[in-house]
């Protein structure tokens, strides 16, 4: 049974970074055909996809967001992170990191992460 954890700082100042990661177990990043996601849900706003990192390393963002984000994974650790730089008001969400089975769809999802962006 794959399980999901996210973990990162709950307050981040605006124009800083925000880093999360999310640590796997129950199943290796590197498995065929796995994408590992994240995404968020602003406060009362639906989910809004931001990007993955597939089980060979490659990465896709949002375009919406691809300019300030980035998702890198450490294999050692089976966990990988999410950095989104010069953040805003309109970063705050709560961010759930995801599994993905192509070409099955969406499985397990931690159980998200609260990030209030302010001074």
């Amino acid at each position: 049974q794959v399980q999901l954890q996210e973990s990162g700082p709950g307050l981040v100042k605006p124009s800083q970074t925000l880093s999360l990661t999310c640590t796997v177990s129950g199943d290796s990043i590197r498995t065929n055909s796995m994408y590992w996601n994240w995404i968020r849900q602003p406060p009362g706003k639906g989910l809004e996809w931001i990007g993955y990192i597939g089980y060979s390393g490659v990465t896709y963002y949002s375009p919406a967001l691809k300019n300030r984000t980035s998702i890198s994974r450490d294999t050692s650790k089976n966990e990988f992170t999410l950095h989104m730089n010069s953040v805003t008001s309109e970063d705050t969400a709560v961010y759930y990191c995801a599994s993905l089975l192509w070409p099955s769809g969406f499985g397990a999802w931690g159980q998200g992460t609260q990030v209030t962006v302010s001074s």
